[in-house]
């Protein structure tokens, strides 16, 4: 599904551009400036507050973005030099990969890639994406039907070809734990960037969606995107105080098991960090990871038979539906007493769910919905927005 995996794996990514020379001396991915470079300028700087994955360091003419591998101990660090349009490449830093700026054809393979360029004011500047089925995005659909934005494929299956006749200014990627290392290299070869995109590795929902920093560097628009989030945050961190600071803490399970093995957030994820914001009590909430826990139905079933609330419950539409999944749901508290909430109110005729596209540039009515799941009352109004009850 063309989304933002939380289980994508960045090591591989990283393996994948090492061995490409993107971190090295290959000069493949730069692009090459004007013979007669313009007056370099400072760019308005921005300020990464909460993601911990990338730093956008600033310099007259050019922006150096570090890339962080933070797992398992690691340390590895990709530099991207994000260069103005007519300015030489700093001689000191050479062997680095180029992107010139402002971007002004991009390819993406991920739905948070296209709410980024939205939340930018850039996604008229999208010219390939991973797949052309799982779009909610207006303005890339109405490119999609005009055949102005091509689908470009994931990961390992990358349509070479497809993004080499785009040529865009930047292919931004995610990864996978099966791809083969130097899959990109082609495309570095041919003279195309490709950056990565290490959101879902981030602890916090916050975290996760200031990545849009790095879309507004890309496209200079610095000061508007720093402004947007920073309303945003101020949202956000005003609810969380609300859904912290509530009189009751009730307790939930998180979504469904998969063929016999039920992933429910780590307690280093972004999700477990939503819901102590809403004031759940989350039993994982300590565990260490930034990704899922892979548990058995036997682990799971004696908390999830007590719990009030059951939440993200996948590709599941009704009460019907869980029931037909497995019988024994039904016997749960949050099945008996109608409790069951999915993200799945905003689903376009294409089947597309956009929680995994606006939704992660937006966590701020993530966690409104939560806390009207979870505190009915507490906040103005009722009406859920990425969320619904199953009937």
């Amino acid at each position: 599904m063309f989304r933002n995996e939380t289980g994508a794996g960045l090591l591989s990514l990283f393996g994948m551009l090492l061995l490409a020379g993107i971190s090295g001396s290959s000069a493949g991915c730069r692009q090459a400036p004007e013979k007669h470079p313009t007056a370099a300028r400072s760019a308005p700087r921005t300020h990464i507050l909460y993601a911990r994955g990338f730093r956008i360091d600033y310099y007259p003419g050019y922006r150096d973005v570090s890339i962080f591998d933070r797992r398992n101990g690691r340390s590895d660090t990709l530099h991207f030099l994000l260069v103005e349009k007519g300015v030489a490449p700093p001689a000191e830093r050479a062997g680095l990969p180029v992107i010139v700026t402002p971007v002004q054809r991009m390819a993406v393979v991920s739905s948070m890639h296209i709410a980024m360029a939205e939340f930018a004011g850039v996604a008229d500047r999208i010219t390939g994406v991973g797949s052309i089925q799982y779009v909610n995005s207006p303005i890339v659909r109405s490119g999609i039907r005009a055949g102005k934005v091509k689908q470009v494929g994931i990961d390992a299956g990358i349509d070479n070809e497809a993004v080499i006749a785009m040529h865009p200014g930047v292919l931004i990627a995610m990864s996978d734990p099966d791809a083969a290392g130097g899959a990109y290299k082609t495309l570095t070869d041919a003279g195309i960037p490709v950056l990565p995109d290490a959101d879902w590795l981030e602890t916090t929902p916050l975290g996760r969606s200031e990545w849009v920093k790095l879309m507004g560097a890309l496209v200079d628009k610095d000061e508007r995107v720093e402004r947007k989030f920073d309303s945003l945050a101020q949202s956000y961190r005003r609810l969380a105080d609300i859904g912290r600071h509530a009189s009751s803490h009730p307790t939930i399970i998180s979504d469904m098991p998969f063929k016999g093995t039920w992933y429910v957030p780590a307690g280093g994820s972004f999700m477990a960090q939503f819901f102590r914001d809403a004031g759940a009590d989350y039993h994982w909430s300590d565990t260490k990871g930034t990704g899922s826990l892979a548990l058995s139905f036997e682990a799971v079933a004696p908390i999830a038979l007590k719990a009030d609330v059951w939440l993200n419950l996948g590709n599941v539409d009704s009460r019907a539906d869980v029931a037909a999944q497995d019988s024994r749901f039904t016997s749960l508290r949050a099945y008996r007493t109608d409790a069951l909430y999915n993200y799945n109110r905003r689903i376009n005729d294409l089947g597309s769910n956009d929680y995994w596209e606006s939704g992660s540039m937006h966590p701020d009515l993530i966690l409104a919905d939560l806390i009207r799941i979870l505190h009915p009352g507490l906040l103005p109004g009722d009406s859920l927005y990425y969320y619904k009850q199953l009937k």
